[in-house]
This record gives C-alpha cells, sequence and structure tokens, in this order.
C-alpha cells in the first residue's frame, strides 16, 4: 500500500477512536441527565485529594444505622435512581426560614434548617416500601443555622477533608453533606430518601447528600450555566450541574475537590473564581475543601490516621428475611 494511504488509513483509525470516545462520553452525559444508571460510590473513600473520591476526614465506619438492605435498583458497581422507592408523603414546613447577606469580610448565613419545599413522613413508617429497606426512626426538626463564610473565598495552600454532618448549605434552607453514609457507602445509592432527596439525621437535621430534584436551575434547565444552589462551609459557591455551554457536568470535568474555575455571575457581578458543581455522579457534592472551611460545632476534623484495610465502603449485611 502507498505510504499516504498508509498514514491516511491510520489517521482515519485515531480520527474513528476519538469520535468513539466523544460519542461515549455524550452517550454517559445524556445518561447522568436522565436519571439512568450510575456507577455506585462505594469504596471511593481517600486520605487526600483525588478525582472520584471523598476525602474524608473520618476514617473509620461503624456497621449501624442507614439502610439495612439493599434492593434489586444496585446491581454490581451500578445503581438505578428511578429504581431505588422514595419515602411517601408530602409535609410541608411554612415556617422554613433563611437569610442570606454581607456584612464587612463575611456572608452570613442564618437559618433554621426547615426546607422551602415539601418533605416525605418522617420517621419512615411501616406502611411505606421504603420501610423494607430503611427504617429512619427520625423526625426533622427546626436548627439553629449561623454561619459566617468569608464573602470572598480564597483557595488554600492545600486541599483539606470534608466532614460527616454539613459540609454546605442550600438556599432552599437546607443542609448539605458528603456523599457517604454512616457506614462509609455511597449514601444516595443506599439510603432511602424522599423525593427531593432529604431525609433527617439523628438530631433532626434535615439534608441533602447529592443535587435534589427540588432545588430549582433555571439556568441549568435552559442550556445555560447553572444558577447558584448554596455555599460550601469554606465560602465558595456550590452550582447546579450546568457547565460554561450548558451541558451537564460529570465528575470527570472537575478537579479532585468537585470544582473548577472561570467566570460565572458572583454577588451581582461576573468575577473569574473557583466554585464547586452538584452533579448527577458520584461524589455529588464536594469530594474535599479547596478554601479553609468554617468550623461547625460537633464535627469531626482532620484524621489522624490511614483508612483500616477494607474499612471503607463496604457492603451492607444480608438482606433480613
Amino acid at each position: 500500500m502507498h505510504a499516504s494511504l498508509i498514514r491516511f488509513a491510520a489517521g482515519g483509525l485515531m480520527v474513528s477512536a476519538l469520535v468513539a470516545t466523544l460519542i461515549a462520553t455524550l452517550v454517559e452525559k445524556v445518561a447522568f441527565a436522565q436519571d439512568a444508571l450510575l456507577p455506585l460510590g462505594d469504596g471511593k473513600i481517600s486520605t487526600g485529594p483525588e478525582l472520584g473520591y471523598v476525602f474524608s476526614c473520618q476514617t473509620q465506619f461503624g456497621g449501624g444505622g442507614g439502610a439495612f438492605r439493599d434492593g434489586d435498583w444496585i446491581q454490581g458497581n451500578w445503581w438505578d435512581p428511578k429504581g431505588k422507592p422514595v419515602v411517601d408523603g408530602e409535609v410541608f414546613w411554612p415556617n422554613s426560614e433563611i437569610t442570606v447577606s454581607i456584612s464587612g469580610d463575611f456572608r452570613l448565613i442564618r437559618a433554621n434548617n426547615l426546607p422551602s419545599h415539601p418533605t416525605g413522613i418522617y420517621p419512615i413508617g411501616a406502611q411505606d416500601d421504603a420501610y423494607d429497606y430503611d427504617r429512619n426512626p427520625n423526625r426533622i426538626s427546626a436548627q439553629s443555622v449561623a454561619l459566617e463564610l468569608p464573602a470572598v473565598p480564597n483557595i488554600a495552600a492545600t486541599p483539606t477533608c470534608i466532614p460527616m454532618g454539613m459540609i454546605g448549605f442550600a438556599l432552599t434552607g437546607v443542609a448539605i453533606f458528603n456523599a457517604l453514609d454512616g457506614m462509609g457507602r455511597d449514601a444516595p445509592a443506599h439510603e432511602i430518601q424522599d423525593k427531593c432527596g432529604g431525609h433527617p439525621e439523628r438530631t433532626g437535621r434535615y439534608h441533602y447528600h447529592d443535587l435534589s430534584a427540588c432545588i430549582e436551575d433555571p439556568g441549568g434547565e435552559a442550556d445555560q450555566h447553572s444558577g447558584l444552589l448554596g455555599y460550601a462551609l469554606d465560602g465558595f459557591g456550590m452550582f447546579g450541574p450546568g457547565g460554561e455551554d450548558g451541558v451537564w457536568l460529570t465528575t470527570q470535568d472537575l478537579d479532585a475537590c468537585h470544582g473548577h474555575t472561570h467566570a460565572i455571575e458572583w454577588d451581582g457581578s461576573s468575577t473569574e473564581i473557583f466554585h464547586y458543581h452538584l452533579t448527577r455522579d458520584y461524589t455529588y457534592t464536594l469530594g474535599c475543601f479547596r478554601g479553609t472551611p468554617v468550623v461547625v460545632a460537633g464535627q469531626q476534623g482532620p484524621p489522624d490516621g490511614a483508612l483500616p484495610p477494607g474499612g471503607a465502603g463496604r457492603r451492607p449485611p444480608p438482606p433480613r428475611p
């Protein structure tokens, strides 16, 4: 074969491979946007910033609490959000309160952690199909939220771990947690939440572990960059999944902490600043903090030791009879 034809053929193979990769990536993004199968995040916990992993301050996880069995929405290393039951009910919270203001160098968030949208009925009742998998006994109760975040956050010299408990706060008046449940598993995949993706923990704090279907995001729905959905504890904004071109982002499009830097609408003006995105896929919210987080009372700080062998991401016990 002529040398030029050989070069053309090789080039064609490379172009074909590139096109196939681009098509596969596009298909994956569309799947995420349509709530199709998502990769299971079990075991993806790290002791430092790592793409696709949660850099967790907590390094050992117990076997109690949370969902006690899996359903058929989990298949191997994948799970189906549409196949998972949701907690029944539609409870409204007319006394939901949240204010966000700037005072000097600080952004002040004052709230009672009651959502501006309806929730399911908690504790989960025996008549609810969710009860066969998750018997959350906690009631939603008002919480005092008083956060003083940096109004102009800065990237820290090194990323830091994220705690169990609140890592950010949504403009719906709800706390945002990391991707892990009390056993170190992929919480959105294993635990049963209501239709807004929320549930209460033992103190009664209602919270999300991932992108809630009840957070309005006009930008992300109009093929534009998503709007601001909340703030992380380091002061950086948390936006929806829509990127600069309106295409929904995945974890692979972001850095290890689940964010990136470009010009966004920030406090009324276009500013080039780091910000986080909530995505459909694990790690869903944050992988680590890029800035310096404020301290929230009762939450664990940086770990002293490493992950125990096989400690994180273990599967739950077999289904109960």
